[in-house]
């Protein structure tokens, strides 16, 4: 049994899956065809962890209900016409997974993407076989609420001490704080080293495929 942490809850866009710019692109092309002016990639990178219908007030958009969901329809468009196949996992991803299976950890997934586009993504990255349990928008509440983790820990029987959450958003650690899990953010996503730093993880890695020296270290060192 692994020291220190028994449950991994990763987040999936940004963390695991390097598809960020494809995610700024399909919202920019989204707000342009409804009419909302070029959206900057400063100000898309706000929504990634968001679901969709959260991601209005966080990109700064104040619009209607009917013109947001107009949005959100154009970016669906935009992403199952030509975005979705542009990205694939990070390098490290699949040989971190692995490595930490191996040690026995029980691995999980939080994600603000909707279950159809996580299942098509663990079937065609082959990640899917690495993980127990996933939680998407379409079954819980979008982050930085705990729900999603709260019913993963549940699931699968870990206590929030036990529990680590690794996501690239600043919606990723306040989601495990508001869990009461501690958490671990790598800077290979949406948001900057110091952004995520300001929600008290327990560190900043480069990229995922550092967690399990990481850990080795850190779980040496308890």
């Amino acid at each position: 049994m692994p020291q220190g942490f028994d449950l991994l809850v990763f987040d999936w866009d940004g963390t695991l899956m390097d598809s960020v710019a494809s995610i700024v692109a399909c919202m920019q092309h989204a707000a342009e065809d409804c009419g909302l002016g070029p959206a900057s990639e400063e100000r898309v990178r706000r929504m990634i962890g968001l679901s969709l219908v959260e991601a209005r007030s966080a990109m700064g958009f104040d619009v209607s209900d009917e013109l947001w969901a107009q949005v959100i329809d154009r970016y669906r468009h935009h992403w199952f016409a030509g975005y979705r196949d542009r990205h694939e996992a990070f390098p490290g991803a699949e040989p971190a997974l692995a490595e930490l299976s191996r040690r026995g950890y029980t691995l999980a997934i939080a994600t603000g993407k909707g279950r159809r586009g996580l299942e098509r993504d663990l079937e065609t990255t082959g990640l899917g076989r690495y993980f127990v349990a996933t939680r998407t928008v379409d079954e819980a509440p979008s982050k930085p609420h705990p729900q999603m983790l709260l019913e993963l820990m549940a699931e699968l029987g870990a206590a929030p001490q036990r529990t680590l959450m690794i996501g690239d958003t600043v919606y990723d650690l306040e989601m495990a704080t508001n869990a009461g899990a501690a958490s671990l953010a790598v800077a290979s996503g949406a948001e900057a080293e110091g952004e995520l730093l300001a929600r008290g993880p327990l560190a900043c890695l480069r990229e995922v495929g550092a967690l399990p020296a990481w850990l080795e270290t850190r779980e040496f060192a308890a």
